[in-house]
């Protein structure tokens, strides 16, 4: 009699938990299915990006610097190689590997030049425009000074402002994707924090109810075997 009780008990908890967490349990399982539909690669827009060119072997001047740097790094650019210093400060800047001198930014045709050349698929170059670091797009979310080139596929490239470097390249899916990964993790803002307690809590609850589902699953099978 106390265990048919304990398991009416169990069954109505069973209910409720249902309700509370039926909704999240669809959202994780609608936004997982999307999220694999395509593979990662093509979500990433590699099939998109242009392979960087070789480095041709010689020698390279040495940088002129002022102070201390964080990182120095030879890249090749659509104008030829150039070197990525990262200052002290943490902003960054190219130096010529002829002269060692700095280069100065790209202006928005050469900016049109790299995303052009950093871009492989059909779609024309639609416009160019400079992002405010303090309110980056959501398919780029970082505080960086840089152009966004937009394609008319839907396909972003973003660029750094100061050295012209490729920073990201987003396609429609890679939005579709974001937007679904933020779902599933519960935080549409940063769409980064994914141990956040409103999402174990509801992870928990959703594994007592499927304990709790299992318990009852036994419990019924054993009454019909008997019955």
């Amino acid at each position: 009699m106390a265990r048919g009780s304990i398991m009416r008990r169990f069954a109505k908890w069973h209910i409720w938990l249902g309700w509370l967490v039926g909704v999240p349990i669809l959202m994780w399982t609608v936004s997982g299915f999307i999220m694999v539909v395509r593979p990662i690669e093509t979500v990433r827009g590699e099939h998109l990006r242009t392979e960087a060119a070789l480095i041709p072997a010689g020698e390279t001047a040495t940088l002129h610097l002022e102070g201390a740097a964080r990182s120095v790094t030879l890249l090749t650019f659509p104008d030829g190689p150039g070197w990525v210093v990262v200052h002290e400060d943490g902003q960054r800047a190219r130096y010529s590997p002829e002269d060692g001198e700095m280069v100065a930014p790209p202006d928005e045709d050469a900016v049109r030049a790299f995303a052009e050349a950093a871009y492989r698929g059909n779609a024309a170059l639609e416009k160019v425009a400079l992002i405010d670091p303090q309110d980056p797009p959501t398919d780029f979310r970082a505080p960086v000074p840089a152009w966004q080139a937009h394609f008319a596929d839907g396909t972003n490239v973003y660029i750094h402002r100061h050295t012209g470097e490729v920073l990201a390249l987003r396609t429609r899916w890679w939005r579709i994707y974001d937007f679904m990964w933020g779902l599933h993790i519960m935080d549409l803002q940063t769409r980064q924090d994914f141990n956040h307690p409103i999402l174990i809590g509801f992870a928990a609850l959703g594994a007592i109810g499927s304990l709790l589902g299992c318990v009852l699953m036994f419990r019924r099978r054993k009454a019909r075997v008997s019955g």
